[in-house]
Formats: C-alpha cells, sequence, structure tokens
C-alpha cells in the first residue's frame, strides 16, 4: 500500500509589486520594526511587588498595544514620506479582526490590517501565549500579525519600552499554523480543522471567521509560538540585555522569585542574579552597577514581605 504523500508546506504570497499600495506596505513593515526607538509613553509602574511581576501582560497589554497604534500615527513621515495618504490612520478596533486597520479617516476605504499582539518579554512563559485562530480566507496578501514585546525600563519599574517586533504575513501564518496542526505536530488525536466558508478580508463583529480544530484537548491551537515559526527571533531576543544583564537571566530569576516557597530561597535567587552580573565581564561597569541597583531594590521590597 503506498504512504499517502504530505502536501507541501505553505508559502508567502506577498502583495504583488505592481499594487498601487506596494511601497505603502514597505513602508509601513519598515516604521514597525522601528517602533522601539519612536514608541513613547506616560504610562509608568512603581512600587509593584516582585511576585507580581508576571501579571504585567495582562494589566498592561491593552494599554501598550493602544499606545503602539498612537506611535505609528506620530510617525506618519516614516511611512507616508510624500504625504500621499494623507486622509488616512491607524485605527485600533476592539474584539474584530484584524486589531488595526490603515483606514480612511471618511468612508470604509481599507488598506490594509494588522494583527496586534503585545508580549511582557519577562513573563514566566518564555514564549508569546498569543493565540490566532483567524481563517486564511479573513487576510489579504498584505495584512500582517505583529507581536511587540515590551519590558519595564527598570525591569522591575519605570514606563515600558519595546524591543524588535515580530513581522510576519498574517495569512502565510494562518496557513503554516494550519500545516503544522495536522502534518507536522506528533499526536494520535484527529487533526481535522473545520474552515468556515464565505468569508472575506476585513470581516465585520458577527461574521464567524475562526479556524476550528476538530479535537484540541490542550487547548494550543493558534498558538504561534508552539509552530516553531518565531523561534529564531525568541532566540535573538534572549540575548538582549536589559540594564545589562540578558533578558532570558532576568526571566530565570524571576520565574525562581515567584516560584519560591521561602524567603531563603528567594534571597538565593538574587544572590545567583547578583553573581551573573558580577562575573559577566564583557557587560560594561555602569550597567553591571545599574543592575546591582535593582537587585538591591528587589531585596528591600523582599524585606518588606517578611
Amino acid at each position: 500500500m503506498t504512504k499517502k504523500s504530505e502536501p507541501a508546506a505553505p508559502s508567502r504570497e506577498l502583495p504583488a509589486t505592481d499594487w498601487e499600495h506596494y511601497q505603502l506596505y514597505k513602508d509601513v513593515r519598515e516604521a514597525i520594526a522601528c517602533l522601539p526607538i519612536y514608541f513613547r509613553t506616560e504610562t509608568h509602574i512603581s512600587g509593584l511587588m516582585a511576585t507580581d511581576l508576571h501579571t504585567l501582560n495582562t494589566v498592561l497589554g491593552a494599554t501598550i498595544e493602544e499606545q503602539v497604534v498612537r506611535t505609528l500615527n506620530l510617525i506618519r513621515n516614516t511611512w507616508d514620506p510624500d504625504e500621499k495618504y494623507a486622509l488616512y490612520s491607524f485605527v485600533r478596533q476592539a474584539q474584530t479582526f484584524p486589531d488595526v486597520l490603515l483606514r480612511k479617516t471618511t468612508g470604509d476605504e481599507i488598506l490594509l490590517g494588522i494583527e496586534l499582539k503585545g508580549w511582557y518579554l519577562l513573563a514566566k512563559e518564555a514564549e508569546p501565549s498569543l493565540r490566532f485562530q483567524a481563517t486564511a480566507a479573513a487576510c489579504a496578501n498584505h495584512d500582517l500579525i505583529v507581536v511587540v514585546p515590551w519590558v519595564l525600563g527598570n525591569v522591575i519599574s519605570g514606563s515600558p519600552i519595546l524591543f524588535e517586533p515580530f513581522i510576519e504575513s498574517a495569512k502565510y501564518a494562518t496557513e503554516y499554523r494550519n500545516y503544522h496542526w495536522q502534518h507536522i505536530r506528533r499526536t494520535k488525536q484527529d487533526t481535522g480543522i473545520e474552515i468556515p466558508e464565505g468569508v472575506g478580508p476585513y470581516p465585520s463583529k458577527t461574521d464567524q471567521i475562526l479556524d476550528k480544530p476538530h479535537y484540541d484537548g490542550g487547548g494550543n491551537f493558534g498558538r504561534l509560538a508552539r509552530t516553531g515559526m518565531i523561534d529564531s527571533y525568541m532566540q535573538k531576543l534572549d540575548d538582549v540585555q536589559l540594564c545589562g544583564i540578558k533578558t532570558v537571566y532576568w526571566r530565570h530569576f524571576l520565574k525562581a522569585f515567584q516560584e519560591s516557597t521561602t524567603d531563603a530561597e528567594a534571597r538565593t535567587a538574587l544572590e545567583r542574579l547578583k553573581q551573573r552580573v558580577q562575573q559577566a565581564t564583557d557587560i560594561p561597569s555602569p550597567k553591571a552597577q545599574s543592575a546591582l541597583a535593582i537587585i538591591a531594590e528587589l531585596e528591600r521590597l523582599l524585606d518588606m514581605t517578611e
């Protein structure tokens, strides 16, 4: 009996270069990539217990996304340098796919859509927990999915700062998600997916646009981080330094701190992080001092809980 061959993996179908808004598409992608440079916020967090830091994405996620949209409009000169799109702006729409539209101020003309997700980089999970379940037909070729990682400027306090966003074709992400679910993931369960019919880009709030797996006992369908699609991107972010310490070390420390059942274990985690700072010879002294100051503040917070 001949073994049934698997279908080929999906490929990105990007906008045609002769599309009238192709240059705008390219410029918007570049503007999104530059968000960490231009992002400014009046949000400031202080006095939060270290054990509560993992809740920040829940508390601030929507606010960060709103401020990202505001920033894109403020840096209009980066994606509309010739002022061809003066009547258009980015708008966020709640509970409707996609999250963000580049739309004409008067009328319903839409040029592109962005599914925008914030990711608190130091959360206990070392990967974005977002679920992206929209069906491929709901995405135009020029629509994007964007994941914006962020942290507090002083790790445990300060204003949010952004890191390099993950940018991908939304249509390709939906197609690869389904391909991974059905042909790469190892399982003995039913891998079928129910795909809605009669769907087009920029659906209304009442349209049924979600792909639904026949079986999803773990509730993992739509978790792009579980498909391997963003592995190399996440690995690169692990090496980014925050106050002189790699983000992966901060995450390991905060996870241990949150899960410590005794003060002694929490202090051990603090001491281990302090040693990492002192032993890292490639860290400039001012950054090392900044990191040690944050550790001292964590020790003070721990003393307050005793």
